[in-house]
């Protein structure tokens, strides 16, 4: 009898261990159905989204994250919601460039640059950041390494070696010879090992810090099968805000990005700069009203029309996602020359084009005062801060996409639609239109005074000009004169 009792005593315990253990994994099995997501894993935020790269080496005199903090209230005041920080890990001693190095040869992964600040200085910046209701994203460099990162000891199978068995630095895909990036040691994505590894240091700073996503640097020379690899570990963290340097279809329509860079367009808009008699030699001759022409010998011509059948072909070439439109940036700034040096007197006509455009707008370091000076790339530089003299151009701009859908980013937009002109080589004229919003912009692309001809019905109706704030009615068959480099853009709210 006492051995049935204590049979059925073990039976009963069973039962509380099994009910009690299935308790415990309830929790679980909610987490992993409700982890299912389509990508790219975007918070809701992204939709009508603006960014702002930040050049901190250069951004204060301190360059800090302490010394950041008291500029983000009038970067929100201006219209951002996103800032891009350039790298903020420590920067390799050996080999270097320059007094400072390049930003984009990593010392450590999991560290941040001792010059900027601590850890804690980081994630007390980024609460900032949350408070003012923006968003954060860093720079990463998953293509290479400085040469006194740790896992050239720790791991040096990690690294791309020539046959004698030493480790390279990059080597340019398109030639098969070196980039000339001597200060990096090329990371080899042969090895599955270091592709962990490279994850694991991601999730560490989405975990740690709370960051909204990354800039990928150099996303175009690292493999597509290791960008769904990674993105599939991230997403399944949070929704991120993920962006390629590259201009590499296949990863953004396989949703591993968001978006990535307009260079094609980027590098248009400078040749119809240039072509149309834009560059000039001074900014002073500018502000003046003195245009400078440009030197367009030996070189084809480049108009409006030269937008739409880029426009064409990105059609065919993306299926998801979108660009990051830009007339700067610090690559371009460094080594390419500032937007007044590259676009001239048409350098805002541009800027209104990119902020107008399907995708999402870009703002480097500076441009909201105006800057005409290229920033060093590897020493410690100044900015000219004045008195943000954009600041309110930009912020017309930036306001308009916030409140009207028409100009959202992606498929939370309107499609751009032409408005035949009669002069659509000189004149880019298009209407976007989303659940009732309606935006309308005129651009005169050239040097010279034109007349658009308003044709066919999508640009008629009565507007407000979001830089006069004036009601204006537009009618077909309406003239508008506009001097060179004007631009006009209408809004119903």
């Amino acid at each position: 009898m006492l051995f049935a009792k204590m049979n059925i005593l073990w039976i009963l315990l069973a039962l509380v261990v099994v009910l009690v253990y299935s308790s415990c994994k309830q929790p679980q099995k909610e987490t992993t159905e409700t982890s299912t997501y389509e990508k790219p894993r975007v918070p809701d935020w992204h939709k009508n989204a603006v960014i702002y790269e930040v050049n901190l080496r250069h951004f204060t005199a301190e360059n800090t994250f302490k010394s950041f903090e008291a500029h983000i209230p009038r970067l929100k005041e201006m219209g951002i919601d996103i800032l891009w920080f350039m790298p903020i890990n420590p920067v390799s001693v050996k080999n270097r460039k320059g007094e400072l190095g390049s930003p984009y040869s990593i010392g450590d992964y999991y560290k941040t640059n001792p010059e900027f600040g601590t850890m804690e200085d980081f994630k007390h910046m980024i609460q900032a950041i949350h408070d003012a209701g923006m968003y954060i994203i860093i720079d990463w460099v998953p293509n290479h390494t400085g040469w006194d990162n740790p896992w050239i000891t720790e791991h040096p199978d990690w690294y791309t070696k020539d046959k004698d068995g030493n480790i390279i630095d990059p080597i340019d895909y398109n030639t098969g010879k070196s980039w000339g990036w001597t200060d990096v040691a090329d990371l080899n994505y042969d090895n599955s090992e270091m592709r962990l590894g490279m994850i694991e240091a991601l999730k560490f700073w989405v975990n740690e810090t709370g960051i909204d996503g990354y800039r990928m640097d150099v996303a175009h020379g690292v493999p597509v099968d290791f960008w769904v690899q990674c993105a599939d570990s991230l997403y399944a963290l949070k929704p991120l805000y993920m962006l390629s340097e590259g201009e590499v279809p296949e990863i953004v329509n396989n949703g591993t990005f968001i978006a990535d860079y307009g260079w094609e367009m980027h590098h248009l808009l400078n040749e119809i700069a240039k072509t149309q008699g834009a560059n000039r030699k001074s900014a002073a001759q500018l502000v003046q009203g003195n245009v400078v022409e440009g030197d367009k010998k030996e070189q084809a011509k480049k108009t409006a029309l030269d937008i739409d059948a880029l426009l064409a072909k990105k059609s065919t070439q993306y299926s998801k996602g979108y660009q990051m439109q830009f007339t700067s940036n610090h690559d371009e700034n460094s080594w390419a020359g500032t937007e007044f040096a590259r676009m001239g007197a048409g350098h805002k006509a541009f800027a209104v084009l990119t902020a107008t455009f399907n995708g999402i707008p870009l703002l480097y370091t500076g441009q909201e005062s105006a800057m005409d000076k290229q920033l060093e790339f590897f020493k410690k530089d100044s900015i000219p801060w004045g008195d943000y003299s954009y600041a309110g151009f930009y912020k017309a701009l930036y306001d308009l996409k916030h409140r009207n859908q028409a100009l959202w980013n992606g498929t939370h937009g309107g499609s751009l639609v032409k408005i035949p002109t009669g002069n659509d080589e000189n004149i880019y004229a298009f209407t976007r239109e989303k659940d009732g919003d309606k935006v309308v912009v005129i651009i005169n692309l050239s040097a010279q005074k034109q007349k658009a001809i308003i044709g066919g019905d999508n640009a008629t109706g009565v507007y407000t000009n979001i830089f006069t704030e004036e009601k204006q009615e537009l009618k077909k068959d309406d003239v508008l004169e506009l001097n060179a480099w004007d631009y006009v853009v209408l809004s119903t709210k």
